[in-house]
């Protein structure tokens, strides 16, 4: 069972926490990490592009010559595809684009991910935040004191204002809950950051 020293928001060793070899010591698994990916990216389209068949733009509602006589190529109508203010043949229509993936799959690519921030030496827990008061600075100093100067994701085991607040003007800083986490935000930020309650709910959750 792999553990990990815990710190506070001074920077300061406070004391160690075992993790489930389940969740945070598995052989991350990459293949199921990029098909929950390509699964996340899909379903954040939009799917709302769309152009016009013949039959929706304006005019072109008689022959514009008749079909003998003229020398010219026969035309049914002037707003047929090769006509110019003519309709698109084959063009995109609104359509969704998602699908779904298997839940232990999604659970799979998570504990890949939260084993491999392990593995890289990339996750760092903290015993609590215990903000007082909305205020970026006590986060930006919670991060230097704990030296994550990269892009970091802060885990919470439930929703915190104080704490979501205090960090939103962070340009490198995210939050997010158990309960929301996903494997482009974790692919996303280089660091994780936790709270000792957070590693108990990821347990909970992906066990």
């Amino acid at each position: 069972m792999p553990s990990i020293d815990v710190y506070n928001v001074e920077g300061k060793k406070v004391s160690k926490v075992d993790l489930k070899e389940e969740i945070f010591g598995i052989e991350p698994n990459e293949a199921v990490v990029h098909s929950v990916l390509v699964n996340y990216l899909a379903n954040q389209r939009q799917g709302t592009q769309s152009t016009k068949t013949r039959a929706e733009v304006r005019g072109g509602g008689r022959k514009p010559w008749k079909q003998k006589g003229t020398g010219r190529a026969r035309q049914g109508s002037i707003r047929a595809p090769q006509w110019i203010k003519g309709g698109i043949a084959l063009g995109p229509k609104p359509r969704s684009y998602k699908y779904r993936v298997n839940k232990k799959e999604r659970q799979l690519a998570i504990r890949s991910l939260l084993s491999s921030k392990v593995l890289e030496n990339d996750l760092v827990v903290v015993d609590k935040f215990d903000f007082k008061e909305i205020k970026t600075k006590q986060m930006a100093n919670a991060m230097k004191n704990l030296k994550v100067e990269e892009k970091a994701l802060i885990v919470l085991p439930a929703n915190n204002e104080v704490v979501q607040k205090s960090a939103r003007n962070l340009a490198n800083v995210t939050t997010s809950s158990v309960n929301t986490i996903n494997v482009y935000e974790l692919l996303k930020n280089k660091k994780l950051v936790v709270t000792v309650d957070t590693i108990k709910k990821l347990e909970e959750v992906y066990a």
